[in-house]
């Protein structure tokens, strides 16, 4: 196992993660963002913002051969919290699995989602997307 395949295994997952509807960014870890914290200079002097795989932590497992992935993310509250980590798991994991068995790496994957936060729903910009809704919070109107 090398860096590289750790890398890459965090870009998939941060990429099938954030594909997934209702998850509005991943979070770093309190390591992470300690980390972050830690390299306040350097924003100063206009570096770059935590990479989306701020969010996800890999290790690998050499006696078991396993690879372990933490997903954390903040998501919005659109969509019921479960159902959206379910969607995060079973996205991440279908990456992560094509994507070890491509570079012939093909062992067993375990994903874990933990959700930081919930946020409120972001209204869309585009009028056509608001439609009255009744008190019993069924909308009315064309869509």
């Amino acid at each position: 196992m090398t860096a590289g395949n750790t890398t890459r295994i965090e870009r998939t997952a941060a990429r099938a993660a954030l594909a997934v509807p209702g998850v509005a960014e991943l979070r770093p870890s309190l390591r992470q963002a300690l980390a972050g914290a830690a390299t306040r200079v350097r924003e100063a002097i206009g570096s770059p913002a935590l990479s989306p795989e701020a969010g996800i932590h890999v290790e690998h497992t050499p006696g078991t051969g396993a690879w372990h992935v933490e997903v954390r993310c903040v998501l919005t509250d659109d969509r019921r919290a479960l159902d959206t980590a379910r969607d995060v798991r079973d996205n991440v994991r279908s990456a992560v699995g094509s994507h070890v068995t491509r570079y012939g790496i093909p062992e067993p994957v375990t994903i874990v989602v933990t959700v930081t936060r919930i946020t409120g729903h972001r209204p869309s910009l585009h009028p056509q997307d608001h439609r009255p809704v009744t008190p019993t919070g069924t909308p009315t109107g064309p869509v």
